[in-house]
């Protein structure tokens, strides 16, 4: 996660069940940090064109190649002086509203929708009570092995990875300010158990403190891994996945 007074960022590294070319920590770092560069030199530009110019900067500087390199989603906001950009690439959500109590979110669900087997069986067996044995660690490594072969091509699903075209296809909205009033950036490893455990009162935790933001992230952490170890309540890749709350008041 990164921010200024004029840009939050939040990126969630996908975790590799097949050997990648650098670590997905190591890419996230990279590209962050080639966003927030391109964001400060160019106040103005497309959102999208930051991002392709991140991710070749970074498939560049780390040696990487289409469908051997880590992915990551991207959420983004970027504060301009009459306009608000969003941008989401990948399944993190950006939930965002003005003073009323209408609620709206932005997110790239098109992984969700590709109808690969391995997906459904993974969560069926989940849901069934089987746990987190090494059939599910088979049926994980085969998903992502159909994943990357709909990976960054048109009828399949956009991601950060090595092509910068991908972000060509990211999902945005640009508001005037007087129209958005805050925001709330979560990855789905925060948004998921919020809103199965009832704690997604989006509104009020926009304004927030770190403190009470990191409480939420704590009950689902430890719901998860005291309450639903096994994942047959909420089924999930895994018992925890990683979690980021940023929350923006305009």
């Amino acid at each position: 996660m990164l921010t200024n007074e004029r840009m939050v960022l939040v990126l969630d590294g996908a975790s590799a069940f097949e050997p990648v070319d650098v670590s997905t920590a190591l890419y996230v770092d990279y590209l962050a940090a080639a966003i927030q560069a391109n964001l400060e030199e160019e106040h103005d530009v497309d959102l999208r064109t930051v991002v392709a110019d991140a991710i070749r900067d970074t498939a560049s500087r780390l040696g990487l190649h289409p469908g051997n390199s880590p992915s990551s989603t991207i959420s983004l906001l970027r504060a301009r002086e009459s306009h608000i950009d969003l941008l989401c690439l990948g399944d993190s959500a950006i939930y965002y509203g003005a003073d009323s109590d209408e609620v709206n979110m932005l997110t790239d669900a098109r992984l969700s929708k590709l109808g690969i087997p391995e997906h459904k069986a993974y969560r069926e067996r989940v849901a069934a009570g089987h746990g987190y044995d090494s059939r599910h660690r088979e049926l994980l490594a085969a998903l992502q092995r159909e994943q990357r072969k709909r990976r960054n091509r048109a009828g399949g699903y956009w991601i950060a990875e090595a092509d910068p075209d991908a972000a060509l296809h990211a999902v945005v909205k640009t508001f005037p300010r007087k129209e958005i009033s805050w925001a709330v950036l979560a990855t789905d490893g925060a948004y998921s158990p919020m809103l199965h455990l009832g704690l997604a009162n989006w509104a009020r935790l926009a304004h927030g403190s770190e403190a009470e933001l990191g409480n939420v992230l704590d009950i689902c952490v430890a719901w998860e891994k005291r309450d639903d170890p096994n994942g047959r309540a909420l089924p999930r890749a895994k018992v925890s996945d990683d979690k980021a709350l940023a929350a923006v008041v305009l």
